[in-house]
């Protein structure tokens, strides 16, 4: 069966111009872990499919008049959990709300309290949660909002090697950008981040920021023990 929907709602975009970063190392080491966010963030929306089973469930046979679209949502799940899993059956990812809407106005979809989790090949965890993530019902586009955190924790640790933490994210999955026009801060390793903005490009491979920013660049372990 071929269902058709209407073209998905563009999400505002964060505006502005960017100026590019120089090429420094710890730069490229963090947009290489920025570039796992985006497959995470697009399993987020895998939710939305129920959109399409409510809309080819059987309907009964009497024909009701269709109302004028209302942003006002058409059905709501309470207590959302999706699970991913791989072909031999190992959990590979799963994402928890405390409740999700769809509008039918908009196509667009709301999940309250989300919580994601993506376990990789190699066995390195993504972690990311916010009050509220809203998004295109298709997956397209979507924004973390409010007390945004997300983690990468390696291979068998439970300390993370990178952390974001902001107000707002928002991912654009087909374009493969992640953005935020409000301040964040980013820890990885040794290297921490206070940005104003910022814009990441996977297709280009470049982070860019512009603002008054800063960078605290602390020496390794082994550098500081050597000091007399």
């Amino acid at each position: 069966m071929t269902t058709t929907s209407p073209a998905p709602a563009r999400l505002a975009p964060a505006a502005g111009p960017r100026r590019p970063v120089s090429n420094k190392p710890w730069v490229w080491r963090v947009q290489s872990v920025l570039s796992a966010y985006l497959p995470l963030l697009l399993l987020v929306f895998l939710a939305a499919g129920t959109s399409w089973l409510i809309k080819n469930s059987p309907q009964p046979e009497e024909e009701v008049a269709e109302a004028p679209p209302r942003h006002e949502p058409d059905y709501s799940m309470q207590g959302l959990v999706l699970q991913r899993f791989d072909p031999k059956g190992a959990m590979r990812v799963e994402v928890q709300g405390r409740e999700m809407r769809h509008y039918p106005d908009t196509d667009t979809v709301e999940i309250d309290g989300v919580h994601l989790r993506s376990i990789a090949q190699d066995g390195s965890v993504l972690l990311a949660t916010a009050k509220r993530a809203v998004g295109n019902a298709d997956g397209s586009e979507m924004q973390l909002q409010g007390d945004v955190n997300l983690q990468r924790l390696a291979p068998g640790q439970q300390r993370a090697s990178l952390e974001i933490r902001g107000e707002f994210l928002h991912a654009f999955l087909q374009a493969e950008q992640l953005r935020s026009h409000l301040p964040v801060r980013v820890n990885y390793g040794n290297t921490q981040l206070q940005l104003q903005n910022f814009e990441y490009d996977n297709l280009k491979g470049r982070l860019t920021f512009k603002g008054p920013s800063t960078a605290h660049l602390a020496p390794p372990a082994a550098a500081r023990a050597k000091r007399p």
